[in-house]
């Protein structure tokens, strides 16, 4: 019965809304992902905007999911949600449903596993199933020591080749005590990135 519920919720959170444009947020285990609430708060002022966020089970560790007042999905529901053939698959519908998916924070972890094409959470298995005619932003989050080692570069330009928009990482003083480059973009960043893609789905449809 629980199962069932689940997959009627996830039928109805999904439902894609006409003239309304749908934003998938991704969170990963990096310090940053404090800012998660502050950043969905942001992104629903804008206009004609639905947002869903999927979390990384690290990313947990550092916001407070009370005060995001979007669903949050995570692995839990993928694998609750289906039991038989006729269930919907989680990381299907959450690409169906986005319009534009914006990873932020990315840390290292979840770069190096999307560079290799690794998909072992609903997060990456969303990513490994994008529809790479959509905007998928990412928001790199290191360590100053991490982003500087050889395969960060390599990784993310693994990224930009397969179409994906890199929002790039600052220098600041980090929550570690280190200071220099690898810091989450400011959430005003993120969200002014967003921004620039923002239409009604059908728009160009409509038009032609």
């Amino acid at each position: 019965m629980q199962t069932e519920d689940h997959v009627s919720c996830l039928k109805t959170d999904l439902v894609k809304s006409c003239g309304t444009f749908h934003i998938l947020v991704g969170v990963t285990g990096s310090v940053a992902a404090l800012k998660l609430p502050l950043l969905v708060s942001q992104l629903l002022q804008l206009s004609g905007v639905d947002v869903r966020v999927i979390t990384t089970e690290h990313a947990k560790h550092f916001y407070n999911p009370a005060e995001v007042s979007v669903k949050i999905y995570s692995d839990k529901d993928e694998w609750e949600m289906w039991t038989q053939r006729s269930d919907p698959v989680l990381h299907i519908e959450l690409r169906r449903w986005a319009d534009l998916l914006v990873i932020a924070p990315l840390d290292a972890n979840t770069l190096g596993k999307v560079a290799n094409g690794i998909c072992d959470n609903l997060l990456t298995c969303v990513v490994r199933a994008w529809d790479t005619s959509r905007p998928l932003l990412f928001c790199p989050a290191m360590n100053t020591a991490m982003w500087q080692h050889p395969i960060t570069a390599r990784q993310v330009s693994s990224l930009k080749e397969f179409g994906y928009v890199e929002i790039p990482c600052i220098a600041k003083k980090l929550v570690c005590g280190d200071e220099g480059k690898g810091a989450m973009a400011e959430v005003s960043t993120i969200v002014s990135a967003v921004k620039q893609y923002l239409q009604k789905p059908d728009e160009s449809s409509e038009k032609t």
